[in-house]
């Protein structure tokens, strides 16, 4: 199991990632809601351990971010004593569960095991257009039911792209939903996917709407 850490206290966060060692879980760690917002648009992971309680940007504004462009990734927040306000901010937001500091280990390992169990549990659609299909819960693209390897942002630009069929999406929303509002990148790096992703999947499979952007499928009436 790969996790995320968001934890800018260095000693609690040296402490998780100890624990996480010992089960034999690979862990990443960041210690601000930039870098979390960069490893998430980077890499998959099975769990995302979040602390409200960041410097800078809340890390309430890390896990909008995540649900804003649809990343079902479970996300259990690590709060402090007393902060229920947040914890309901945090719940309604999309966050899967919550562990008041300080915790036991053990529990926080059960509660990451919970949240996973019930992601995998979820009803996720599958979307499929012409020979491709995109599975969200296994993360898992197929062409004529072979398998078509796609980068975290390749991936992400697709399924955009996917559940909006018939619609254009502009290069400024498929950015955002890539890296997140708050990044700044190449004007031409989503060019670059879509150029990409034609390569995988068929040059015919994303059309370019010139002006306005790109889209799959016919457009709708």
């Amino acid at each position: 199991m790969h996790l995320l850490l968001v934890e800018d206290d260095p000693m609690l966060a040296e402490a998780i990632l100890d624990g996480a060692r010992q089960i034999a879980w690979a862990m990443d760690h960041v210690g601000d809601a930039t870098a979390a917002r960069l490893a998430l648009a980077d890499h998959a992971y099975a769990a995302v351990l979040l602390d409200i309680g960041l410097p800078g940007d809340s890390g309430l504004t890390v896990l909008k971010a995540l649900r804003g462009r649809y990343d079902p990734t479970p996300v259990l927040m690590l709060t402090a004593r007393g902060q229920l306000s947040e914890r309901i901010q945090g719940l309604d937001a999309g966050a899967d569960d919550y562990l008041v500091k300080p915790f036991q280990f053990d529990e926080l390992w059960a509660r990451v095991r919970a949240v996973v169990r019930r992601s995998e549990g979820r009803v996720v659609p599958v979307f499929q257009h012409g020979s491709v299909r995109l599975d969200r819960s296994k993360r898992v693209v197929t062409r004529d039911g072979v398998g078509v390897p796609l980068s975290a942002h390749e991936y992400r630009t697709l399924l955009a792209l996917l559940e909006r069929p018939g619609h254009v999406l502009t290069r400024d929303h498929l950015q955002d939903v890539v890296y997140g509002t708050a990044s700044t990148v190449e004007s031409n790096t989503i060019a670059v996917f879509i150029h990409q992703l034609r390569r995988k999947l068929g040059e015919g499979f994303i059309t370019t709407v010139h002006g306005r952007g790109y889209m799959v499928g016919e457009p709708d009436a």
